[in-house]
């Protein structure tokens, strides 16, 4: 098989699909591995190490969909990328498509395959693809450092001849991937740090960590679906988490929020009443902003101050901003993805090229976006018909 790895188009996206190493390995299952020129250079992956791994060099977007019959990136393709692609060609990426449905819409039309790694199973056999975990894992880390960055405090308790420093008070609003490896990252800097979570299952882990979990008399019944995924929580509840974490929310020095519902708008937990009891100079670190954000006030992509001098950072590129690991975790994701695609999820059409229908697999089946002019993915498609999508999509679903 020919694979492209096209450079990122996105504004400030940092990151490639492929670094040399995973080039290496497809090589060595007999794949071909195309790079789109200076694909990685922002990564730390420059073309010569893609040469000297092995890939062959295309000048820009054009000459690698000439050559390539799957391409894989990191984020969605833009709307020109996406006219350029050609029926039957495949692409693998964060499509993110509930939240990209005219993108996705557009995809169909074309008669483009498109896989979507944000829409993987939370089975075992998917771990070693799981770029949410992977990706979520930088997210966690970065925000700490940014706040450890924007914070006009230091971090850990300091005895000193001149006195005594107080630890600074770090609250980590969700216990998923990111939320722990933020909890990590606080407690290897020295902060005192809490953690909330509305799974009381994530107490120990937690605490393995030196943190405390912070219990409140909060009823969530089935706060997960039966993928593993985040579900969204009623109003009434989102308003009962407001009122029991106004007083924890207040004392700290920094808040890393970072819950998030998949296809959906993230869960308001800090209000603005909220943020107006913070002290001057406290820090908000939103990691669900490209999601609409944990806090009334964040700004996506932006970090704003509020009346009282609260730092809200609304990044939405954070695992961007550590590119190289983030690429290397990001690759190996993608490397093992199309490593189950090349072998039980494509085989040879009549006219000899290559045909993407989807197999039985249970991963296959679950990440297929669209195929063959149409929707496959359910979640989407029942979207697209909510908001009065062309119903040709949704006849040709049912087909």
């Amino acid at each position: 098989m020919k694979i492209g790895v096209a450079r990122e188009t996105a504004s400030g996206e940092r990151r490639v699909a492929l670094v040399p190493d995973n080039v290496k390995r497809l090589l060595g299952k007999g794949h071909t591995v195309i790079v789109e020129t200076r694909a990685g250079e922002q990564a730390g992956s420059a073309d010569a190490a893609y040469v000297a791994a092995g890939a062959e060099m295309a000048e820009d977007f054009a000459s690698l969909l000439a050559r390539a019959e799957v391409v894989v990136k990191v984020r969605i393709p833009s709307q020109a990328e996406t006219a350029a692609l050609r029926e039957g060609q495949a692409i693998v990426g964060l499509l993110q498509p509930m939240m990209n449905l005219e993108r996705i819409e557009e995809l169909r039309a074309r008669g483009v395959t498109s896989f979507s790694l944000d829409a993987l199973p939370r089975i075992t056999r998917a771990q070693s693809m799981d770029v949410l975990s992977s990706q979520a894992t930088v997210a966690g880390y970065r925000a700490v450092i940014l706040g450890a960055q924007y914070l006009p405090k230091l971090f850990p308790l300091l005895m000193t001849a001149a006195g005594t420093l107080a630890p600074a008070r770090v609250l980590i609003l969700g216990a998923g991937v990111a939320g722990l490896q933020a909890v990590a990252t606080a407690k290897r800097l020295g902060a005192q740090v809490q953690a909330f979570d509305t799974r009381p299952a994530v107490k120990e882990q937690v605490e393995s960590l030196g943190a405390t979990f912070l219990t409140l008399p909060l009823t969530v019944e089935a706060a997960e679906t039966a993928s593993g995924y985040a579900r969204q929580l009623d109003q009434d509840v989102e308003a009962r988490e407001r009122e029991l974490l106004a007083e924890p929310v207040a004392l700290a020095d920094v808040v890393v929020s970072t819950a998030m519902v998949p296809g959906a708008r993230a869960p308001q937990l800090i209000s603005a009443e909220m943020v107006a009891t913070m002290k001057a100079g406290s820090v908000i670190l939103d990691l669900a902003a490209e999601s609409g954000g944990n806090c009334a006030l964040t700004q996506p992509g932006d970090r704003v101050v509020s009346p009282n001098g609260v730092v809200i950072e609304g990044a939405t590129d954070l695992p961007s901003q550590v590119a190289t690991h983030a690429s290397q975790l990001y690759g190996h994701n993608m490397q093992e993805f199309l490593g189950l695609l090349l072998q039980v999820g494509v085989r040879e059409s009549e006219d000899h090229g290559p045909d993407w229908t989807p197999t039985e697999d249970e991963i296959l089946q679950a990440t297929c976006i669209t195929h063959a002019h149409r929707i496959q993915h359910g979640p989407t498609l029942e979207r697209i018909t909510a908001r009065g999508g062309d119903a040709v999509v949704v006849q040709q679903s049912h087909s």
